[in-house]
């Protein structure tokens, strides 16, 4: 494809991306969801955060992490509704290992107001061992079926729509999805992080771009070229063959504008679907961990303080009891450690009896057991096929 091309829209946060959790032949295709959206999106946000946190504990990156968040919105409800879902607290970051379920929409501007409802369609269990000087990322694919309290036995990504609609809003949805996730992993958690699309298109578009590795052709699902040889956003479109006008992302290295490497995180046509979203997603944040920590970003405080301004504005959290600048200040030493992201079902579509939705596998269940025992780094050892690989990246 042509070299930092913009193109001619790329449509609004409300626009339609396409979607759904299908890609590539392996299995039928799945309703259409409005988009496809980051599970990186998270973690990406959260160590924006954390990294003005491992600044040092000067005043100026006190006063920079109290305005950040000072506009992330907070509650103690989603922890506090019994049966185990959330951590015993004692108002401080836990000195043991840590468990946080992170969240992600895909919402319209007014979701809450309308009463309509949001589904989480990115779903991590994040575990920082007791040293809390690394992390596995545990993705929870959103067509997991689940028994959601109230709802019956559906896809996992629906526990926070039937808790957010009506007057639920994100808190409800919260509460509802933490709820589903604690019965099917048994693990409780120390704090629940909510962030929204719009908020990780901000963060990206602050860093002006990330330089990334394409690791096969593909073609985008979501722009074309058009008649006059420029990038076009195709509103509405999502085609299952490469159309003669495709824009293509041609295997190797090179910088990317935010739009770029948005949409080549979101590709979905591919052997493996999703799961191979899922490694060029964690290939882009990696990327842009990368672009944050670079000299040229951490030495302009005007581009640290949208960075981090785009982060903070985009949480919901409930961090059981903590206050937020201690619980960044407490988790400071992620901002540069090593965030492994673990595939559940090793990267495998495992198919219900009906095609309804995806099953948790015997080992699956097992890795959830080694994140509630702080087991992990043995386990993985016994399972290194779980570990997406995302080295490719430079």
């Amino acid at each position: 494809m042509a070299t930092n091309r913009q193109p001619l829209a790329e449509g609004s946060p409300g626009g339609t991306y396409g979607g759904g959790s299908g890609g590539g032949k392996a299995k039928k295709a799945k309703p259409k969801r409005r988009r496809s959206p980051l599970w990186t999106k998270l973690t990406t946000a959260l160590g924006a955060l954390l990294l003005l946190a491992s600044l040092g504990t000067g005043v100026t990156a006190k006063y920079l992490l109290s305005q950040v968040t000072s506009n992330v919105q907070t509650t103690e409800s989603v922890l506090d509704s019994g049966d185990g879902v959330g951590a015993v607290s004692t108002g401080k970051l836990p000195t043991g290992a840590i468990n946080l379920l992170m969240l992600g929409l895909d919402t319209r501007a007014g979701w809450e107001e309308s009463g309509e409802g949001s589904r989480s369609d990115t779903i991590i269990v994040l575990h920082i061992p007791a040293a809390h000087d690394k992390a596995q990322m545990i993705s929870i694919p959103r067509d997991t079926l689940a028994e959601i309290p109230g709802a019956g036995t559906e896809k996992i990504n629906g526990a926070f729509y039937y808790g957010s609609t009506g007057k639920g809003g994100w808190k409800g949805g919260a509460t509802l999805a933490a709820k589903t996730v604690h019965n099917l992993t048994g693990i409780s958690f120390d704090g629940v992080i909510v962030i929204d699309f719009a908020g990780f298109k901000d963060i990206l578009e602050a860093l002006g771009g990330v330089h990334m590795c394409v690791d096969m052709d593909m073609w985008s699902s979501h722009y074309i070229i058009n008649s006059k040889g420029k990038v076009e956003y195709a509103k509405g479109a999502d085609p299952e063959s490469a159309p003669k006008n495709a824009l293509w992302f041609k295997k190797g290295c090179r910088d990317m504008a935010a739009w770029e490497a948005l949409e080549y995180s979101r590709i979905r046509h591919s052997a493996h679907g999703d799961y191979d979203r899922q490694r060029h997603q964690q290939q882009l944040l990696k990327a842009m961990a990368k672009k944050a920590t670079s000299s040229g970003v951490l030495t302009d405080l005007s581009k640290v303080s949208k960075l981090l301004a785009a982060a903070g504005s985009s949480l919901k959290m409930d961090t059981n009891k903590v206050s937020t600048q201690d619980f960044f200040f407490g988790l400071k030493n992620l901002a540069t450690a090593d965030m492994m992201p673990i595939r559940s079902n090793s990267g495998n579509f495992n198919s219900s009896q009906n095609n309804n939705g995806e099953l948790i596998n015997d080992v699956t269940k097992q890795l959830f057991q080694a994140a509630a025992a702080d087991k992990m780094e043995p386990f993985l050892l016994g399972h290194p096929e779980m570990v997406i690989d995302s080295n490719s990246t430079s």
